[in-house]
């Protein structure tokens, strides 16, 4: 597989990580748009959330967003070396598997991940962008997915 292209992707991360939590929220409030399902997989201290809207306010669910907003800012950090990240990213994939995420949902969270990106560059986002997160977020999941298979 091919290394994404860096330096598109560390100019465009730029622009996103100035907001780490605001565009963490769009890209739950995407997902949550497009996998209604997933909402009930969030719960802190036994609370289920309501609506999307109740979860993505809660202090609990904001953690989860700066977390993941963290991960995405180590891939593109190592973009060039992603295999140092692959025992953390499996890792984390078991932790998902753990509490119900199932693989195929990845597909979902990567077209939020694209159309957060979308949302925050506006013009900037080229089809050359697009391409390099694309292939980021797919060699992410990969490593992830090893968490599924016990690998």
């Amino acid at each position: 597989m091919e290394r994404p292209e860096p330096e598109l992707i560390r100019q465009s991360w730029q622009a996103v990580s100035r907001s780490p939590l605001e565009h963490g929220t769009v890209l739950f409030a995407r997902l949550f748009d497009l996998e209604p399902d997933l909402l009930p997989l969030f719960q802190y201290n036994c609370r289920q959330f309501s609506s999307p809207e109740d979860c993505l306010s809660s202090p609990e669910f904001l953690d989860h967003i700066r977390k993941v907003m963290l991960v995405i800012d180590a891939a593109v950090t190592n973009v060039e070396d992603l295999s140092s990240l692959e025992e953390y990213l499996a890792s984390l994939g078991r932790k998902h598997r753990a509490v119900g995420v199932k693989l195929s949902s990845f597909s979902t969270v990567g077209e939020s991940l694209l159309y957060m990106l979308e949302k925050c560059l506006g013009p900037a986002f080229t089809p050359a962008t697009r391409a390099a997160w694309s292939q980021l977020y797919q060699t992410v999941v990969q490593a992830m997915s090893r968490g599924w298979d016990g690998q």
